[in-house]
């Protein structure tokens, strides 16, 4: 638990996007140590697809601004919500209610709704890749024009088809939905297969460490 509490202050103290990777790898072999008697997924067991030539991973966004925490990886665990062992297909990011949320890679708004345990939810495609945020702030409504997440009191409109580029801030961390707190809830997935988060936030890092050598 020191240890978890050490790394949750040195990362609140960080703005640099990747120090945020740095801890990422720390945070979820703590977090597979304290959950005790529950089967992990293994991080190695998962190949990250390479980034195509015209969209590299130096051009992909940290999804979330205001940055405190990895609260929950991938992989089986215990529901904070009704206790119940289930698999966990995201990486949970805790951020202040009300942080906004930016897109992971630049493409077309899919998938709009707000009728499900993930709350407000948005999937963007980006040619193979989906990746998909859940318990947002803000609401969907129908209109003769489309269908939009709508959070007025942070300015975002976001419609149903429309083109968003990387690091656009397309929403805000809410807490709607099954959830026990405020944060951002990121899944991935590519060829219709889920992807660890974690794994692409380390390769992300090591796109940009190889860019700056």
């Amino acid at each position: 638990m020191k240890l978890i509490a050490s790394l949750r202050r040195t990362a609140k103290s960080l703005r640099l996007r990747q120090h945020y990777f740095l801890l990422l790898t720390l945070l979820v072999m703590a977090t597979c140590i304290i959950i005790g008697g529950v089967k992990q997924q293994p991080l190695q067991a998962q190949t990250v697809p390479a980034a195509t030539r015209n969209n590299p991973w130096q051009y992909a966004s940290f999804p979330v601004e205001n940055f405190q925490a990895y609260t929950s990886p991938f992989g089986y665990r215990t529901s904070p919500v009704d206790g119940t062992t289930q698999f966990h297909y995201g990486l949970d990011m805790a951020a202040p209610l009300g942080s906004y949320v930016r897109n992971w890679w630049g493409g077309k708004v899919v998938e709009l709704s707000d009728d499900t345990g993930c709350g407000t939810r948005i999937a963007i495609q980006s040619g193979q890749w989906k990746h998909i945020y859940c318990h947002l702030m803000g609401h969907v409504e129908e209109t003769p024009q489309g269908r939009y997440l709508i959070d007025r009191e942070g300015g975002v409109i976001l419609g149903q088809g429309q083109n968003v580029p990387a690091s656009a801030r397309i929403a805000r961390v809410g807490m709607t939905g099954r959830t026990t707190g405020p944060h951002l809830h990121w899944e991935l997935k590519y060829a219709d297969k889920y992807i660890d988060p974690a794994l692409v936030l380390q390769k992300m890092y090591s796109r940009h460490s190889t860019s700056r050598s």
